[in-house]
């Protein structure tokens, strides 16, 4: 594979790494939606899908007939099965840096002051005024958590209402470093001096998959 194509492959995948470890090294929890971590995980393998099944199972009338264009509609088609998988996903909360001994306890202060009407089965939540059900699922090994829907008739609002709830106390809550994060950073600055490698062992090639990449790109921004 040359340089490039590595780069191309590899370095979102090495920063999605870096972004992962230092996040698992905050001493704060960290809540996003499960939109945007699916989102971000979507673009840190767009560089494996495009030198992958893109360039591999491209039909060469397509080449021929679309030029250059071809990699704006197969970038284009990218993104839109992303946006139809993040649309598609059910209600999901993900939240780093946290045990679920830890969140339980913070979850149900926070429960009693949103729902009164709150049920708790073990892992299961139900909040009937929200129109939110839930279960807690966590991964141990990078102490996370997530709040997954349990059901299919959910409240978007309901869910907007505990993402921000549960955001504002979470940013109260101090936790200790998590060091499987170390191991994140690791791999990613080792994909990052790999890379750098690639490149320093053949920069010609380099500079020749740039040529024949720029005048293409400035073919299409011209018309």
């Amino acid at each position: 594979m040359d340089p490039f194509r590595l780069c191309l492959a590899l370095g979102p995948v090495a920063i999605y790494l870096l972004l992962l470890g230092a996040v698992n090294l905050s001493r704060r929890p960290l809540l996003v939606s499960g939109g945007r971590d699916a989102a971000a995980l979507g673009l840190a393998v767009s560089g494996l899908v495009i030198i992958g099944p893109m360039e591999l199972f491209v039909p060469f009338r397509a080449v021929v007939q679309f030029g250059p264009y071809l990699w704006l509609l197969l970038l284009a088609l990218y993104a839109s099965g992303v946006v139809l998988v993040l649309l598609l996903l059910r209600p999901r909360l993900v939240i780093y840096n946290v045990s679920v001994d830890k969140l339980r306890p913070i979850l149900a202060e926070l429960v009693d002051q949103l729902d009164a009407d709150a049920r708790w089965a073990g892992d299961s939540l139900v909040l009937p005024r929200l129109g939110v059900q839930l279960y807690i699922d966590s991964f141990a090994a990078f102490h996370s958590a997530s709040l997954i829907s349990a059901g299919g008739h959910q409240s978007q609002a309901g869910w907007r209402r505990l993402e921000t709830a549960l955001g504002d106390a979470l940013a109260r809550e101090e936790v200790a470093r998590n060091l499987g994060g170390l191991g994140l950073v690791t791999v990613g600055m080792l994909i990052i001096v790999g890379i750098v490698w690639a490149i320093a062992q053949n920069p010609q090639a380099v500079a020749q998959s740039l040529l024949d990449f720029v005048p293409s790109l400035l073919k299409m921004v011209g018309r």
